[in-house]
């Protein structure tokens, strides 16, 4: 069955790409309604990393909002033929507008390199397209465990001009490189690491095993850290910027993430339905504590 599963991923991404936007939404949007009534992992996942995570509200408001998020992430996957498969140019009119441009533009011009911080928000892939049309962009990325898709993907990515720097030692010195030649460099902050690439720190009142790598790189480099994420709005995706506050560049490892952290929750409180809320975000626990998800 493991040969199949390629050229069925790739073949569903063919398809997709066919519809209009709007109509691969709408399926999107139809299968989120269904995982959304139903008790599998990411509805599992998600219910119980809203009710974590928004303590405040009330259990009527965290079930809407395990159905919004459900259904926004139905959407996720109906946009991913038009991710990967639409020319660049077709993909880039989608973009309706872009807040705080200006953000990037002015971290840019400090000359220290800018670390763009992309949490799991919208659709993620909308930012490569049109960061690669307005600045020198390398990207990190851990593979896709499909090869067929893999190769698909980074594929796609390097045709408008991304650089593409693996999660290991080699992609570390691109990360650097790149930083140093006051470039931008991508990072997905808020998937969990291996054991030894991670350090527990605060989100959403929640401790949660967070990535080093990019708050080390941000002390080594002096880099700024800009927020940015997509948006998705009626006919196509709204771009937001945001400079990263606090002491995200600070020596001490567990400061910083708790910065990178606070930065990761300010844009998911702009529109936390929007978030990939079926992650297994808080899968690893400090010693003694019990898992969520059991």
């Amino acid at each position: 069955m493991k040969q199949f599963k390629g050229p069925l991923a790739v073949g569903l991404l063919f398809l997709l790409s066919l519809l209009p936007l709007s109509l691969a939404r709408s399926f999107g949007a139809y299968l989120g309604r269904r995982m959304s009534k139903g008790d599998g992992k990411s509805a599992i996942n998600t219910r119980r990393n809203i009710n974590a995570c928004f303590p405040e509200l009330s259990n009527n408001a965290q079930q809407e909002l395990v159905a919004e998020s459900l259904q926004e992430t139905g959407r996720s996957a109906g946009e991913m033929g038009m991710s990967w498969i639409w020319r660049p140019e077709r993909v880039l009119k989608t973009i309706k507008v872009v807040h705080g441009a200006n953000v990037l533009d002015d971290a840019i011009a400090e000359g220290r390199g800018v670390i763009l911080l992309a949490p799991h928000i919208g659709n993620w892939e909308i930012l490569n397209f049109w960061l690669s049309e307005n600045c020198k962009l390398t990207v990190m990325y851990k593979p896709a465990k499909i090869k067929m898709m893999d190769d698909l993907v980074r594929r796609k990515r390097e045709r408008v001009g991304t650089q593409l720097a693996p999660a290991n030692v080699k992609g570390v010195r691109m990360a650097v490189k790149c930083l140093r030649k006051n470039e931008v460099l991508g990072i997905l902050p808020d998937q969990e690491p291996d054991a030894s690439g991670g350090i527990f720190a605060p989100f959403m009142g929640v401790s949660a095993f967070t990535m080093k790598l990019l708050p080390q790189l941000a002390a080594q480099t002096g880099a700024v850290v800009v927020s940015g994420y997509a948006k998705r709005v009626d006919g196509g995706f709204e771009l937001h910027f945001h400079k990263a506050t606090g002491n995200i560049n600070s020596k001490d490892l567990t400061e910083a993430a708790t910065a990178m952290n606070e930065e990761v929750e300010y844009c998911v409180r702009q529109v936390p339905e929007q978030y990939q809320w079926e992650y297994r975000r808080f899968g690893r626990r400090p010693e003694g504590e019990a898992s969520l998800y059991d």
